[in-house]
């Protein structure tokens, strides 16, 4: 006997979608048919394009610029550098910004939402942004962009960390408080051997979102293969482009294969 793998009704009493499954999806259907003016949607306009685009594409399959390898190394490596530097700091400041954010660890109600408010305030700008004000503060260089990098994950990391701490077991709490810990003893031996594994998948998932940011910022002269990206698209130089795609790609296929293995092997 056959058996269907996709259901032929709905999971109900009568087979029929609910109400409220249908308003949900007319509230969003509404809201999309509102929305897409206003973004200028078209799909006739990304038909019309699509032969630009490949065209674009087809440029590509050239001959590499073999000669750009050791620019483009260089590049790469700095651009790696500036994600793991900036991982690094943001860590350092984010551990105790986010005990601090945390409802339950934060010692005073007035700092917990001072210390709210301050990560809020860090990402609420995008990282290019805020590299754009550092490289008009200090100059061009991946430097800007690491500070840019750093402000912003620092709001992200904290945002996380205190949410990992804020949904720890009140018992092994209550256990340490028992034994007539102050404040601090609290935090280190039931709060934070909760939230470590948290900390950790945050913390790689944080290294690679900072690493592929970082090809983005050299877009505003703050470091990394960003600059070469951009300049080699705005000079069609095609064998340029195709050896930095390429090392994109394959700097976050190994950064990502990476974090998977030392993920499997932390857990």
């Amino acid at each position: 006997m056959k058996i269907s793998m996709w259901p032929r009704h709905w999971p109900t009493e009568n087979g029929l979608p609910t109400r409220g499954s249908i308003f949900f999806v007319l509230i969003v259907v509404i809201i999309l048919l509102i929305t897409a003016p206003l973004v200028e949607f078209n799909p006739i306009t990304i038909v019309k394009s699509s032969g630009n685009f490949f065209n674009f594409v087809s440029n590509l399959l050239t001959i590499p610029e073999w000669s750009y390898l050791p620019i483009l190394t260089n590049k790469m490596l700095e651009t790696i550098a500036m994600g793991f530097l900036s991982t690094v700091f943001s860590c350092c400041f984010s551990l105790p910004l986010g005990i601090l954010a945390a409802r339950n660890s934060s010692p005073f109600p007035i700092v917990f939402h001072v210390v709210k408010n301050l990560l809020s305030f860090m990402r609420a700008l995008p990282e290019i942004v805020w590299a754009l004000l550092f490289v008009s503060a200090l100059g061009l260089g991946p430097f800007p962009g690491i500070l840019a990098l750093t402000f912003v994950t620092t709001g992200f990391m904290g945002k996380f960390f205190a949410e990992s701490i804020e949904v720890v077991d009140v018992g092994m709490i209550e256990g340490v408080e028992a034994t007539g810990a102050n404040w601090l003893q609290k935090v280190y031996f039931s709060m934070l051997p909760q939230a470590m594994p948290d900390f950790i998948g945050t913390t790689l998932y944080i290294l690679d979102n900072n690493i592929r940011s970082a090809t983005v910022l050299g877009f505003v002269g703050a470091g990394g293969i960003g600059y070469e990206l951009i300049s080699s698209i705005r000079l069609f130089n095609y064998g340029r482009l195709i050896l930095i795609v390429l090392a994109i790609y394959l700097m976050v296929t190994i950064l990502d294969y990476l974090s998977t293995q030392l993920r499997s092997y932390i857990i």
